[in-house]
């Protein structure tokens, strides 16, 4: 990609467990802890920043603050006429936010960014009413009968499976298990001191009831407020930084391959579209075939590990699925072979993902992102992948309708 390539400089994430109500903190606080904590572990000066984006998608709704952008003129002086933007796409909204500043940084306008993911979800009452998060489905058309429309959404995917290829439990009870199970040694994991018991991970009514339909508490993904910052900049810029701090432009982990589509908002037009298809979802997998192939990758197999987008349980099987590791129906089989572990051949969410980790919505893409390029390059506080060189993530808004991808690796 020479000149092309987007270096990833540093970054930071908040600590999950933090309710930051609780600490009588603001979301601008939020904000400001992020970026500030981004510049000090890449060792960057605030003048150095060219330009800002921001990925939120329901601050507004849960906080009354929407304009965040806006923020970044008062964490530091340098920043005070930044040029800064905000995206929203659902679950989405941190990879949409990337691709942006990548644009950015690829036209040649800049070039080094500030990237932001940010939400604030545990406050004492939503500014407004009802569930802020259903406006990522088509409002009046979808699950409108519904208090809970995620795990309704998501509970129709397992049905789906259910018809299409079957789908079993107990595979499903093992990702759960796995992600809680790998979040115990991740420092910024929402569920790192939880005490969930392996008899958790069932269809006990008492331990883990059900939230709606096919979807019990531990099968669903965990409400957090959190952030997270990454500084990309160009291959110059990058050069410039590596030479400043005596290091090989080489030891700098950068964006190898990326992927963008999305689908139609109706999850009922999704699976119309997938008719006469091998699998379930085909924009999944053609998600997966354009990232791998910008990254010069002819298959998943190449891929030391996945940060997916596990809302649900049943979401990661549904990536896995299509990710090629085994034909359509068939990701039971890396499931019983232990495939997804940390030391099997494509280890998912050594992180902890959603379900362990926590989903800060408007955070999870950048998350995603910077874990994969502290994996690649070693620097990872949890669960190292053993020998990880390119790492790859998958984030979803919505009931799949925006779909990014990213691969992280160095030379």
């Amino acid at each position: 990609m020479g000149k092309s390539r987007i270096y990833i400089l540093g970054g930071h994430q908040s600590d999950f467990a933090v309710n930051w109500v609780r600490e009588q903190k603001s979301i601008f606080d939020l904000f400001s802890d992020s970026v500030i904590g981004a510049l000090n572990a890449a060792k960057l000066d605030p003048a150095d920043v060219q330009v800002g984006h921001v990925g939120n998608f329901v601050s507004a709704s849960y906080t009354g603050q929407a304009h965040l952008g806006g923020f970044f003129g008062h964490v530091h002086p340098s920043l005070a006429y930044l040029p800064a933007s905000s995206h929203e796409a659902a679950c989405a909204s941190g990879s949409m936010a990337l691709l942006a500043a990548m644009a950015d940084l690829e036209a040649g306008r800049y070039d080094l960014a500030c990237v932001v993911g940010i939400e604030m979800m545990k406050v004492k009452e939503p500014q407004v009413k009802g569930d802020p998060l259903a406006g990522a489905a088509w409002v009046g058309k979808e699950w409108a009968d519904s208090k809970a429309v995620w795990p309704c959404a998501f509970s129709d995917l397992i049905d789906e499976y259910a018809g299409t290829f079957g789908v079993e439990k107990a595979h499903l009870e093992a990702i759960s298990a796995k992600n809680y199970g790998n979040a115990k040694s991740n420092p910024n994991a929402q569920s790192r001191h939880w005490d969930v018991s392996p008899e958790s991970f069932s269809d006990n009514d008492d331990l883990n009831p059900v939230i709606a339909g096919n979807i019990r508490r531990l099968d669903c993904g965990q409400i957090t407020d959190g952030a997270a910052t990454v500084l990309l900049a160009t291959a110059d810029r990058a050069q410039v930084y590596a030479n400043q701090h005596g290091i090989s432009i080489d030891t700098i982990p950068y964006i190898k391959g990326w992927g963008h589509i999305n689908a139609p908002m109706q999850f009922t037009e999704k699976r119309r579209l997938a008719d006469g298809k091998t699998t379930l979802l085909p924009h999944i997998e053609s998600l997966f075939k354009q990232t791998l192939k910008r990254a010069g990758l002819e298959s998943i197999e190449q891929i030391s590990g996945l940060e997916v987008h596990d809302c649900f349980n049943i979401t990661e099987y549904m990536i896995l699925d299509h990710s090629g590791l085994y034909a359509p129906g068939e990701a039971w089989k890396a499931i019983e072979n232990g495939d997804t572990l940390i030391d099997g051949k494509l280890p998912i969410n050594a992180s902890g993902g959603l379900i362990g980790q926590g989903h800060p919505v408007g955070a999870t893409g950048v998350r995603m992102l910077l874990d994969c390029a502290k994996q690649a390059t070693n620097q990872y506080q949890g669960q190292q992948i053993a020998g990880a060189r390119d790492m790859m993530t998958f984030n979803l808004g919505g009931s799949t309708t925006t779909c990014a991808s990213f691969v992280v690796g160095t030379t």
